[in-house]
């Protein structure tokens, strides 16, 4: 792989997790008028439709061997991982998903290692793991006087961490389909929204499209659906077709760190030293984990 292709990969999964990053904050708003179902189908559906007008043509349907794979694809990473993420958020607290799902990097190492035999990690991965983890913790719970553990509510948000695994593994296989990533995740939508159906008809999903007449709901709607689902989907699925899905798939530390520095900049709130002493440990985390997985990964 060429070094301009792999900064591109690089660029485009720095690009994705930013914006996924600043996704609470819309989230936060839309949950003053829509449940979570609501707003998780509908960023979906407007985001199958972006995509569907990006690209144009129809869905290339393939033989089973390898359409069940499109299908797995939704059903990880769009249906169960977000309502595992969002049902969790009920149970226990948002410091302990964010930790837990710091998990994810290493649960696609792991799926890695024995799915894709082209992607190795080496000791620097792992240890970039442990320092990316003690960083998120001290972000997490900078302003928690004590820790809060709920079973199930951690057990959830380790679910959701493990489908997100799962997810980037099959989209690593799903590059070499030749679609682009536009065709892939309009493929991949497809098949979440239609796994959403049932959890949909169990939660008590309402459109609510007189709620689309307030301005403000309109516009974070337009950017879940449209920036941080259809183009960031498409972006994570060429970053992983790049880089590799452990590569790209260690961004996701970045995650509360964006998170964190949007509450300053948007909502106002400020750094604890806790908080500043844990960014600092999760880029370096980052940075670490990339150096490891391109040193003990070979083949690619």
């Amino acid at each position: 792989m060429s070094t301009g292709s792999q900064a591109m990969g690089h660029l485009a999964a720095s690009v994705t997790i930013l914006v996924w990053g600043t996704t609470f904050i819309s989230t936060k708003v839309l949950l003053e008028a829509y449940a979570p179902i609501d707003i998780l189908f509908t960023r979906f559906l407007l985001g199958f439709c972006v995509l569907s007008l990006v690209c144009r043509s129809r869905i290339r349907f393939r033989p089973w061997r390898e359409e069940r794979l499109y299908m797995a694809a939704g059903l990880t990473g769009v249906t169960l991982y977000f309502l595992f993420e969002n049902i969790a958020l009920t149970y226990t607290y948002a410091s302990n998903v964010a930790l837990v799902t710091a998990l994810a990097p290493m649960l696609t190492a792991a799926a890695a290692r024995l799915f894709l035999r082209t992607e190795r990690v080496g000791a620097a991965f792992a240890a970039g793991f442990l320092c990316a983890a003690v960083g998120i913790g001290l972000i997490s719970f900078s302003s928690v006087s004590e820790l809060h553990l709920n079973p199930l509510g951690d057990v959830l948000a380790g679910l959701g961490a493990l489908s997100w695994a799962v997810y980037s593994i099959i989209t690593r296989k799903l590059s070499a389909f030749g679609e682009t990533a536009s065709e892939a995740t309009r493929h991949i939508f497809l098949y979440g929204l239609l796994f959403m159906t049932v959890p949909m008809y169990v939660l008590d999903f309402h459109a609510g499209l007189d709620r689309l007449a307030d301005p403000v709901n309109l516009a974070n709607l337009l950017f879940l659906g449209v920036g941080a689902s259809a183009l960031c989907f498409s972006t994570w699925t060429y970053s992983v077709k790049i880089l590799g899905a452990v590569k790209t798939s260690v961004y996701i530390y970045a995650n509360p760190v964006i998170a964190v520095i949007c509450a300053v900049l948007i909502l106002g709130e400020t750094i604890t030293p806790a908080s500043a002493v844990g960014i600092a440990l999760t880029l370096a985390g980052l940075i670490l984990s990339q150096w490891g997985s391109h040193h003990g990964r070979s083949g690619q």
